[in-house]
């Protein structure tokens, strides 16, 4: 990464004739926990190698001045004047978090800054929770403030539900900020405390990337949440002053399925369901059970596609190339659905075979070829050192 940040940097000194300081946020990968965190539930991503890079220093005036090496565009906006709406484009993201910052009581200074990410687009490995990250981090050093992980991550979400108007929880941002190098997060979204899970070293989180673009910013994300909200708000008079479905049962749902629509129950048992199995995962994991994990995996998905019904052909056909493979323990889509990528639990010295023949296998179904990434947990947000080779 350091080779990368030094690219990034030397953009940055000639465009702007100055030495600037390179934050690092990554994407992140979420093992099981689909839909459940803004449902106030349980979550189990892990940060990933791959990241959004801001290289930025501090000017004189209030001026934010942003170019993205991948769109070849520079924005600008001043923060002594933010406008109501955004550009409904890569800058929003942006804007937004700077907004935000400000919104929170943090006075930022104007910054020249310039973007990169390796972070694939639209792919469900938060390149958006990673940009958004990684411009905190790096608004916020420019103005000699301190980056406090937890707090910028919420202030991050809130840009993107106020200003981008995804309704997204915290979970993407949450680990951007906080990822744990070896290990998964265990996240509650209600408290927001979390527990590191490590992930053993014989282990490997292979990625496949269907390269089917999900879009949800206004449509299909939220209406899954406004579900879920319905499902509370028909809940709350026979099981009492519930908050989100992370406070009902599956014997609670079960038992008063009939004052659900059949839609909005399917919705609600997907949450109520996938939340048990985040638990699950963890104690698996942490025994060292890696079939049990990978059965909870399975089931998610199961979930996801017959309940939440967020998966798409591609998915589904990746997700059972895997499953069928010696040496995969459980395999599922990942990420917000609709396109995207999926997750596999892989011994490490089967990766090598088993990329091989979903790659070979899946354009003969798909029409297109899978992009596969084998990853390790990364660390979180931080300053990228210029100094290594």
């Amino acid at each position: 990464m350091s080779v990368l940040a030094r690219d990034v940097a030397q953009e940055f000194t000639s465009r702007f004739g100055r030495v600037p300081k390179v934050s690092r946020a990554p994407g992140r990968v979420n093992l099981i926990g689909e839909h459940t965190d803004y449902n106030d539930g349980f979550v189990m991503p892990a940060a990933l190698e791959f990241a959004t890079l801001v290289a930025a220093a501090p000017r004189e005036d209030r001026r934010v001045s942003v170019y993205s090496m991948i769109m070849d565009e520079t924005r600008e906006f001043d923060l002594d004047a933010p406008s109501g709406g955004g550009r409904r484009d890569w800058s929003d993201y942006v804007f937004g978090v700077a907004v935000m910052l400000e919104k929170s009581g943090r006075r930022l200074k104007g910054a020249d800054c310039v973007v990169f990410t390796d972070v694939p687009l639209g792919s469900g490995l938060s390149s958006s929770a990673a940009l958004e990250v990684s411009v905190a981090h790096a608004l916020l050093t420019a103005a000699g403030l301190p980056f406090e992980p937890i707090e910028v991550a919420k202030i991050c979400q809130r840009a993107e539900n106020d200003f981008v108007g995804m309704r997204c929880g915290v979970m993407d941002q949450y680990v951007s900020a906080c990822g744990v190098a070896g290990n998964a997060l265990l996240i509650d979204c209600r408290s927001l405390e979390s527990r590191n899970v490590p992930i053993a070293p014989n282990l490997r989180l292979v990625i496949a990337n269907s390269n089917v673009r999900h879009r949800h910013a206004g449509g299909e994300y939220n209406a899954r949440r406004e579900a879920c909200e319905e499902g509370v708000r028909l809940l709350r008079p026979r099981l009492g002053p519930i908050a989100a479905l992370r406070d009902v049962t599956p014997a609670e749902l079960e038992r008063h399925r009939r004052a659900l629509p059949a839609l909005v129950y399917r919705r609600c048992r997907h949450i109520v369901t996938e939340n048990a199995r985040v638990l699950e995962a963890e104690r698996a994991l942490k025994a060292g059970d890696f079939v049990a994990c990978g059965q909870a995996m399975n089931a998610s998905h199961v979930s996801m596609r017959d309940d939440f019904e967020i998966t798409c052909p591609e998915i589904d056909f990746l997700v059972g190339l895997a499953q069928g493979e010696p040496g995969v323990y459980g395999s599922r889509m990942t990420g917000g659905g609709f396109g995207g990528c999926t997750v596999s639990l892989v011994e490490a010295d089967e990766v090598e075979r088993v990329s091989r023949n979903i790659l070979e296998r899946y354009p003969a179904v798909a029409g297109r070829d899978a992009d596969l990434f084998v990853c390790t947990p990364s660390g979180g947000a931080g300053l990228v050192s210029l100094d290594g080779g």
